[in-house]
């Protein structure tokens, strides 16, 4: 599971998460949302979406979780296998 780090902004990818704490952000979606290619390509600061990303960021890590969870961004929709485990596990998430 990709997870974007609140410190670095730059995505991680992680493939056990039991040892990881993170925040989840909960957004309505809005115009030039960030994307997972937007992450890959560096681009992501420069969206309008990405106010709401950098504002998860800080409130995480004032509450003490380096990594945050933004469907957005951090699912490759380019790999069916990836989106479909998020959709089946993101109440679960």
């Amino acid at each position: 599971m990709w997870l974007f780090n609140a410190v670095t902004h730059k995505l991680e990818l992680f493939h056990d998460l039991r040892a990881i704490a993170y925040a989840i952000l909960s957004h309505i979606w809005g115009e030039e949302e960030v994307t997972f290619k937007d992450m890959q390509k560096g681009r992501h600061s420069h969206l309008k979406g990405f106010d709401k990303i950098d504002e998860c960021c800080k409130q995480a890590l004032s509450d003490g979780f380096t990594y945050v969870w933004v469907d957005t961004c951090c699912i490759d929709k380019r790999s069916s296998a990836e989106l479909s485990e998020a959709i089946n596990n993101m109440y679960k998430w």
